[in-house]
């Protein structure tokens, strides 16, 4: 604990704390390789291969990772996470079709693993990199990727 009056250190150093931001979006997408015929998609893809797309509620969490700052009490500013979490990610992604709207995905199947990297790139460049960062992301209640694994 940081105290003003007679500017003494007593910090807990080397314990690492998280802080984790949940959000939701969704968002519609088709699983499809153009560069396989229709019945390789199909049968690697199944029904996410529909021509016509389909749609998910996604839960995303963003984990950030480090020590405590000793003046502010913070790992990270959850508002500041939250303002850009929305800003990067909800906003662009939520009610979206993927493969359509996001150039992101113009060249890259949106698969659950591709968006929750897809959304790692995104945030990395924003948030302190003495900071380690985490993102899960939930297709369906039963199905989720971690990145990094």
């Amino acid at each position: 604990m940081f105290n003003f009056k007679n500017k003494t250190l007593n910090k807990m150093t080397n314990f690492k704390t998280a802080v984790v931001r949940c959000e939701h979006f969704n968002a519609a997408h088709r699983l499809h390789n153009p560069n396989w015929t229709e019945e390789k998609n199909k049968e690697t893809f199944g029904k996410c291969n529909n021509s016509n797309f389909h749609g998910h509620n996604y839960d995303l969490e963003v984990k950030v990772i480090g020590e405590v700052d000793v003046e502010t009490g913070y790992v990270i500013d959850t508002k500041y996470l939250s303002d850009l979490i929305q800003a990067e990610v909800t906003d662009v992604f939520d009610h979206k079709n993927l493969n359509l709207d996001i150039p992101h995905f113009k060249e890259l199947i949106p698969t659950t693993e591709n968006i929750a990297i897809t959304i790692f790139n995104i945030l990395r460049p924003l948030i302190k990199q003495d900071l380690e960062l985490k993102i899960k992301l939930y297709e369906t209640s039963r199905n989720y990727v971690e990145y990094p694994g």
